[in-house]
């Protein structure tokens, strides 16, 4: 039976109906499931929402699609995304997304994923969708946002001055420079402004007085 199943779900992540419409031949469908999940053919993430086992697995799962189909709505952010996007050195383990519901964390047999919550208006802004290997897609925060969405969220992050929001930066988040260089002024003005906080607000400044001395030492 595990090659047919193999052969009709054709992706690694895949919900309850998918796998009930797999196995709609059998007279009790739910102790076939029971049996799949004794044998570690397909692993529960969480209720509703399975993936293959390592052993009938065709490639990796996508940990960013999972985070989006486990709670939402929700797109992945935060430090995970900037891990992502290659702006610190540290792996990051939880997947961490950010959510307009209720903040919330789930410990899964494929690792934890922990949703915060933002503003509606802050939640609306900054996303970007990301293809998988096999054609689907995932929702992330571009990574302006994900820097906004980490700054805000953590209550050790230097906001009194621009200088004390570098050395965090640099310093504790361990943040490529260059790429702090090259984010988008006007698009972390417009987060700010969504977000209505502070510490945003001394972001978007802190990069647009970067990038003004990284192009007036250019042009020296």
């Amino acid at each position: 039976m595990n090659e047919p199943l193999r052969k009709r779900i054709q992706h690694e992540e895949f919900d309850y109906q998918t796998l009930l419409d797999c196995l709609e031949g059998y007279a009790r469908p739910r102790d076939k499931i029971t049996a799949l999940l004794r044998k570690g053919v397909i692993i529960r993430v969480k209720k509703g929402i399975y993936v293959f086992g390592d052993d009938y697995r065709r490639r990796p799962y996508s940990p960013e699609l999972l985070a989006n189909l486990i709670y939402g709505p929700s797109y992945v952010s935060l430090e995970y995304a900037l891990y992502f996007y290659g702006l610190i050195p540290e792996r990051v383990e939880a997947i961490t997304s950010v959510t307009c519901g209720r903040s919330r964390i789930f410990s899964t047999p494929v690792g934890v994923f922990t949703y915060r919550m933002i503003p509606l208006e802050a939640f609306r802004t900054g996303m970007d969708r990301v293809e998988t290997a096999d054609e689907r897609s995932f929702l992330i925060a571009i990574p302006e946002k994900a820097l906004a969405d980490k700054i805000v969220s953590d209550r050790g992050a230097g906001g009194r001055t621009q200088k004390e929001l570098y050395e965090y930066l640099v310093q504790d988040l361990r943040l490529d420079q260059s790429a702090l260089r090259a984010f988008n002024s006007e698009r972390l003005a417009e987060i700010a402004g969504r977000y209505r906080s502070r510490k945003t607000k001394l972001l978007s400044d802190l990069v647009r007085r970067l990038a003004r001395s990284g192009k007036e030492s250019a042009g020296a």
